[in-house]
């Protein structure tokens, strides 16, 4: 009611702008912006602003790290770990590697994001991810309590107990995180945000 009469008293409102943005994670609109023009159009930076943006890439990277950490300071020692080595190191692989073709496309791709995030793919694969680290973590921090840190105390300078000590502790809070991104995937899949 912009203009009319209320009680008596003559009430005249402000003109109302309405502006239709197309900004936002759907809208395909990214880039590099820079003084006067955008560069690399076909890059969805938006995407990093988001909760999910933010979640992708910190898998990402600490999935890098703990497998980085794995490689390099388990893998003479992987026959005392036995299998719980090769299991934690299978499943570091095989989420990094998922999560990051989901980050690139979410990153390269608005309608990516839209269509990936809300299926039940991106549901099931951090649930299954959250329930494989949390359990190779577990797994993992038996063996290496049981095995490595008998040499920590004796040997000096030893060094893989606490590497191996960091990355089953990076593959718990890893197993959290998936955990977490898959109730906001499963929400979204509902229809709830």
């Amino acid at each position: 009611m912009s203009s009319g009469v209320v009680m008596g008293k003559r009430v005249v409102g402000r003109p109302r702008v309405v502006t239709v943005g197309q900004g936002g994670v759907e809208a395909g609109r990214g880039g590099i912006h820079c003084c006067c023009c955008t560069c690399c159009t076909c890059v969805h930076l938006v995407f990093l602003r988001t909760t999910e943006g933010r979640l992708k890439l910190s898998q990402v990277v600490l999935a890098a790290v703990c497998q980085s950490l794995v490689l390099n300071y388990g893998t003479p020692y992987s026959q005392t770990l036995g299998p719980s080595y090769d299991s934690f190191l299978t499943t570091v692989a095989s989420c990094l590697l998922t999560a990051s073709i989901l980050f690139a496309c979410y990153l390269l791709s608005a309608k990516s994001h839209g269509l990936l995030r809300a299926s039940m793919f991106e549901t099931l694969f951090n649930a299954v991810a959250a329930f494989l680290y949390l359990s190779s973590s577990s797994y993992l921090s038996y063996a290496v309590n049981a095995y490595l840190r008998p040499l920590y105390v004796v040997t000096p300078f030893f060094q893989v107990y606490p590497a191996m000590t960091a990355a089953y502790m990076l593959g718990l809070v890893l197993g959290v995180l998936h955990g977490y991104d898959a109730y906001l995937a499963y929400r979204q899949f509902r229809g709830y945000t």
